[in-house]
């Protein structure tokens, strides 16, 4: 694997008053200052959705990643506004199982 160019602190994206749980979540996880390639998109698929629309939008316009969610997760940001793939049309694949399985697939 190819290594990212180190980050400070002073290189991370600026938090917006709207999305200080997301930022507070990726500081916490210890993006910042570490080593690590761009993420180009993520999969976000929560049961709780408490924060997960400030997260997905700090992830989409902060650090301009490509969003792919499931059922409500994605209903949740696409009605925020935030622009969100269904994994179903990423995959090529249906839900399965009354939508228990969601990303299992051979892509």
């Amino acid at each position: 694997p190819r290594a990212a160019p180190a980050m400070s602190a002073s290189d991370a994206p600026p938090a917006e008053a709207s999305e200080p749980a997301a930022a507070a979540a990726v500081e916490e996880a210890g993006v910042v200052g570490e080593r690590m390639p761009k993420i180009r998109r993520a999969l976000v698929s929560v049961a709780d959705k408490t924060s997960v629309v400030e997260f997905a939008r700090y992830l989409h316009e902060a650090l301009k990643v490509e969003i792919v969610s499931t059922g409500g997760t994605a209903e949740a940001i696409r009605n925020a506004g935030v622009p969100v793939v269904d994994v179903a049309e990423y995959t090529g694949w249906l839900e399965m199982m009354g939508g228990r399985v969601k990303t299992l697939h051979p892509r």
